[in-house]
Formats: C-alpha cells, sequence, structure tokens
C-alpha cells in the first residue's frame, strides 16, 4: 500500500458521502485506501463511511489533530493524504500528489483550494487563501492549510505528525516544522472544492477578521481560539 486517504469527521452526514465517491473516483493506478477517523458522531456519519471507505475507526476524543492522527495511526500508506469532509478532490489529486511526494526531499505537497460557491466574494476569499499559502512556500515560511495536504510518512512520523494540544492551526503549525526536514510543494495541477459552510455564517469580513486574528495570536502568543468561538458548523 503506497497511499492512505485520511478523512476527519465528526457529524458530517451531508458531506462524506459525496467526499469518499470523489476518492473513489480517482485516476490514480496503484493501491490506495480510503479511511474515515471519526470524533465519535452523533448523526449517521459513520453508518454512511462504512459504506463506502475501506477503513472506519471512531476515536473517543474529539479534535480535528487528534482525529488526524488517530487515522493516521492505522493507515498502511508511505504517503498520507488528509481531505477535508467538506471537500471534493479532482479525479486526479492523489496521483499528482503521488508523483510529486516520490521525489526525494519532497515532505508536504497541497494544491488550490476552491469554494464550492460561485458567489464573488467567496471566491475573493479562498483567492487569497492560496496566494497566502504560495506565498509562504516562497518565502520558506509554508503554512499549509488541512482542508488538502499531503505528507510522506517519514516526515509526518519525525515531527510526531499534528500537534493535539493545539484546537486549530495545527495543519499551520505541522507544514511549519516539517518544513524543516523536507521540501513543501504548491502544485497547481489539481485542486480540491470545499464547503464555505463557516464564512456562510461569520460572514466574509467577519471570517477574515477571526481568521487573521487567530494567526496572529498563534504566531504572537501562541494563543488560538477557543472550542467554544470554533464550534463546528452543520447543516449550513
Amino acid at each position: 500500500m503506497k497511499v492512505s486517504v485520511i478523512i476527519p469527521t465528526y457529524n458530517e452526514e451531508n458531506y462524506i458521502k459525496n467526499c469518499i465517491l470523489a476518492l473513489r473516483n480517482q485516476d490514480y493506478k496503484g493501491e490506495y485506501e480510503i479511511i474515515v477517523s471519526d470524533g465519535n458522531s452523533k448523526d449517521n456519519t459513520v453508518k454512511i463511511a462504512k459504506k463506502f471507505a475501506d477503513k472506519v475507526v471512531v476515536c473517543e476524543k474529539r479534535g480535528i489533530a487528534i482525529g488526524r492522527n488517530f487515522g493516521a495511526k492505522v493507515a498502511n500508506g508511505k504517503i498520507l493524504i488528509f481531505v477535508d469532509a467538506d471537500t471534493i478532490a479532482m479525479p486526479n489529486l492523489i496521483s499528482e500528489f503521488y508523483k510529486i511526494l516520490k521525489n526525494k526531499g519532497v515532505a508536504c505537497v497541497t494544491c488550490p483550494i476552491l469554494p464550492l460557491s460561485t458567489e464573488f466574494q467567496h471566491l475573493t476569499f479562498f483567492k487569497f487563501v492560496n496566494l497566502f499559502t504560495r506565498f509562504s512556500i516562497l518565502s520558506r515560511r509554508p503554512q499549509v492549510f488541512g482542508v488538502c495536504c499531503g505528507y510522506k510518512r517519514y516526515y509526518f512520523e519525525r515531527v510526531r505528525g499534528f500537534d493535539e494540544k493545539l484546537k486549530t492551526c495545527e495543519d499551520l503549525d505541522l507544514s511549519s516544522r516539517i518544513a524543516k526536514y523536507g521540501r513543501i510543494v504548491f502544485t497547481n495541477n489539481t485542486f480540491v472544492i470545499t464547503s464555505v459552510r463557516r464564512i456562510k455564517k461569520w460572514g466574509v469580513i467577519k471570517s477574515i477578521k477571526k481568521y487573521a486574528l487567530n494567526y496572529f495570536n498563534h504566531i504572537m502568543y501562541n494563543r488560538e481560539f477557543t472550542l467554544k468561538e470554533y464550534r463546528p458548523i452543520r447543516n449550513v
């Protein structure tokens, strides 16, 4: 097994099926597995996931970093790809990530994130997100979002995966730490489409302010959102 795709979930019954089906419909010719790592959902997420995923594991502890690491522990792949449950991957995602990660010295790969919306404000928001990621990599301070990212298992385990003490910014933290050991690549040859449910709930301006403040606090003071401030948003 060369590739494992890990999807962390918590009450994602409205999204998980389409996420998995997109990953099933890949042009990658090698062997890969799809793992759903669930945070003890109270809805039908696990029931749905068991119909389509190769493995479904349930962790009693909640947290995005915990869920991703929990899935990685049962993965067989030398390459670990993380995709959020409300995200749709293009058919060439796995093959493109594999092609890049098999190169010596490459530790991580990511790609553009587009919104599941055609509204100008949402398109603009994600354009900024992608520019931010590209600039951070070019400036050698990589900040890779966990919506969709791939890691070579060797490097992932070397830095002990995602920091489970973090409730947010765990994805940016990992890419920053792993960059000390391997190269980070941003590819334009594939992309993913993701939900805008949190942006709809907060609004674009509020979202920008809250994310920027959270990032600043994380970098400068090692502080972040509380779970109350960043509670899950579903059914949007």
